[in-house]
């Protein structure tokens, strides 16, 4: 593992198994390559985080691409996660405009230069699928806490996910259940960890929608900088906290309004005390 400014650079055990019998197959040329164009994309993403202020912890390099690994951005908007997300397939794409002018230029040429495109395009386009964690995940994640109260979020963007690791799946089996080619292996195994990483997280919603409410401290400090207008959640005594908190909205602040049957309002809540009562584990506002 390197170390560099507070980020470990970590390499996974079966990405040197698959390293070294590549040079045993001659394939070592182009593997290092995926291996370098992966890293460039990763440090996009570090880039754009760092400069959010954002903690990344490392990147590490996985047998099937990489991932850098940050803190809970949840407090961030969803403009600024989103470019955090893009932040990556625009290196692919940096990369590509530079390859393409060396050949313009003379300077390259031959079928590396087209090996080097065609996996920059590859990796930026498969990353921009609507599955977490890629990139693409990661925007309609943003995308929807727009429009949607932030549990609503995190439920249709890896119902989202799921629907198309599923879709992957069938697309890496297709040539073999029509007998017009072989299975596609390699995404197979792609599509089947996107698969198990999505469905482990939709059974840990609770838990990331906690870390939400544990970071609006950090939120609230934002709003009240900018002046956020307040969105107010009309409710009654009788209704159970959680159930209040599942229409937070990720880029809003919230007043709860508290009705009598009478139809008056008896109390004006600021959310904290809300977010408050429910970790000190109260059933009802």
């Amino acid at each position: 593992m390197i170390k560099y400014k507070g980020i470990s650079l970590s390499v996974h055990p079966f990405f040197v198994i698959i390293m070294l019998a590549s040079i045993m197959t001659g394939h070592f040329l182009e593997l290092l390559t995926l291996f370098i164009i992966v890293f460039i994309h990763e440090l996009g993403h570090v880039i754009a985080a760092r400069g959010f202020g954002v903690t990344v912890r490392s990147i590490q390099m996985l047998p099937f691409g990489g991932v850098a690994v940050m803190e809970d951005t949840g407090y961030l908007t969803a403009g600024r996660e989103m470019i955090i997300s893009l932040a990556g397939p625009l290196q692919n794409v940096l990369l590509i405009g530079i390859s393409w002018i060396l050949h313009l230029l003379g300077l390259w040429d031959g079928p590396f230069l087209f090996y080097f495109i065609e996996a920059n395009l590859l990796i930026a386009l498969f990353n921009l699928l609507p599955i977490l964690p890629l990139d693409g995940g990661k925007i309609v994640q943003s995308l929807c806490s727009i429009v949607l109260p932030y549990h609503a979020t995190l439920l249709w963007s890896l119902r989202i996910s799921l629907m198309f690791s599923v879709l992957v799946l069938i697309y890496s089996v297709l040539p073999l259940l029509l007998a017009q080619g072989i299975l596609q292996f390699n995404l197979l195994l792609v599509g089947t960890f996107l698969l198990y990483s999505n469905w482990v997280d939709y059974r840990n919603i609770r838990y990331r929608f906690l870390r939400f409410l544990m970071n609006r401290d950090r939120a609230f400090a934002r709003h009240l900088i900018n002046g956020t207008i307040v969105q107010p959640i009309v409710t009654d005594k009788a209704k159970p906290l959680d159930n209040i908190l599942r229409l937070f909205k990720r880029e809003k602040y919230h007043f709860i309004y508290v009705m009598n049957p009478q139809g008056n309002i008896v109390a004006v809540i600021p959310e904290q005390r809300i977010i408050s009562a429910f970790l000190r584990g109260k059933p009802g506002a």
